[in-house]
């Protein structure tokens, strides 16, 4: 079984990468694909680039070209609950679109306005993040094409969806899994509440996410080894 493993920034697979054995590259469409085993598994790591384009493209070829069976997508993104805080995870039992018209996406492959993360995949990250020590949830997802700083569009996007974080990849991965039947789920460690102080932090500032990033990858190892 090969399990793909994507994240949107470098930071959120540069860890997961240090830690392959017997590793190859492989540059394809811009994006390199480095195989190799960890925990054991057959893995397939990459960076897709941030944005729902660069994430669907990049799970497809995932799964066509590299024969994943099962996708998992781990990153930070912008809480939105008082059910976690900075540092906390979201296990994308839900992942939807906050800035697409859902009549428009149902019309299409796999029919669906919202997508379910894979139930044995949501209880696996539930379980690693527990023995990692790890508060995490298993909560609602939004995905949008635009990095959420500010606390009007937090509030619009609260009241249209009412997520617990918010990101710019997940429900596209989500997608494109589920069109081409692939066990699928999204992992966020929150790394800033979406609003002008996480903007400041992370875009203007240009913080540091290793600390989260850490947190994910450590997740995301315990999760191999029981898979």
């Amino acid at each position: 079984m090969t399990i793909g493993i994507m994240g949107a920034m470098p930071a959120e697979v540069d860890q997961l990468c240090a830690r392959l054995a017997d590793v190859t590259r492989e540059e394809y469409a811009g994006v390199v694909y480095h195989q190799g085993r960890l925990a054991d598994k057959k893995v397939v790591v990459c960076c897709a680039g941030m944005g729902k384009a660069n994430a669907a493209s990049t799970t497809q070829v995932l799964i066509t070209r590299y024969g994943a069976e099962k996708i998992l997508f781990s990153g930070v993104a912008g809480n939105m609950t008082s059910r976690i805080g900075i540092g906390d995870v979201c296990v994308g039992r839900l992942v939807v679109y906050h800035d697409a018209d859902a009549d428009c996406i149902v019309q299409s492959a796999p029919f669906l306005e919202e997508f379910p993360g894979d139930p044995a995949l949501v209880r696996c990250a539930l379980d690693a993040c527990a023995a990692c020590g790890v508060k995490a949830i298993a909560g609602k997802i939004a995905t949008g094409d635009r990095f959420v700083g500010d606390s009007a569009t937090k509030a619009a996007i609260a009241a249209a969806c009412h997520p617990d974080c918010v990101e710019m990849e997940g429900a596209a991965v989500a997608q494109i899994a589920a069109r081409n039947g692939v066990p699928a789920v999204i992992l966020r460690a929150m790394s800033d509440n979406a609003d002008e102080e996480g903007y400041e932090r992370l875009v203007v500032q240009d913080f540091s996410i290793d600390e989260y990033v850490t947190t994910a990858t450590r997740i995301v190892e315990k999760m191999l080894q029981t898979l």
